[in-house]
């Protein structure tokens, strides 16, 4: 398999035009083009819908974490205490929810301050959505807790 990839590589210069007519040939023109986001747009944004309204419920007036409201893309962002985004991470993916990296967000996934959260609620089953997002911000009030705890000794 090694052999033949390493030969075919040079083989496929340009785009893979079979792809690209599929596409064309679904797509159509703009408009086709439009339909399509329109139906990820029906899909999607339920669940973006979900987690504001889990953060908004579980961690406005905090002061611990503030977070997007996206009217595109894939992702929310979180940003929580300085010091604490590994921890949540961390703290999530023992509670079962497993999220991007901390610092995924930044150059070479270092984040000088870890306090950043990449949020990615496309992929989770709707059903799973409230209850992960409800594990995500019981996770940043326990690493704010345990920082301020830390900090104040």
């Amino acid at each position: 398999m090694t052999w033949y990839l390493k030969r075919m590589e040079k083989r496929t210069i340009g785009g893979d035009k079979v792809n690209q007519l599929r596409h064309l040939r679904l797509l159509q023109n703009a408009a086709g083009i439009d339909r399509l986001m329109e139906q990820h747009r029906a899909i999607i944004a339920p669940k973006f819908a979900q987690v504001r309204s889990t953060f908004e419920s579980n961690l406005a007036g905090t002061g611990v974490a503030r977070w997007t409201d996206p009217r595109g893309g894939y992702f929310v962002t979180l940003d929580v205490l300085d010091g604490c985004a590994k921890q949540v991470v961390k703290l999530a993916k023992e509670a079962g929810v497993e999220l991007t990296p901390a610092g995924a967000t930044h150059p070479h996934g270092n984040d000088p301050r870890d306090s950043t959260i990449r949020i990615a609620p496309t992929f989770p089953d709707p059903s799973e959505i409230a209850q992960a997002a409800e594990g995500v911000a019981v996770c940043v009030l326990l690493a704010a807790v345990e920082k301020l705890l830390t900090t104040a000794k």
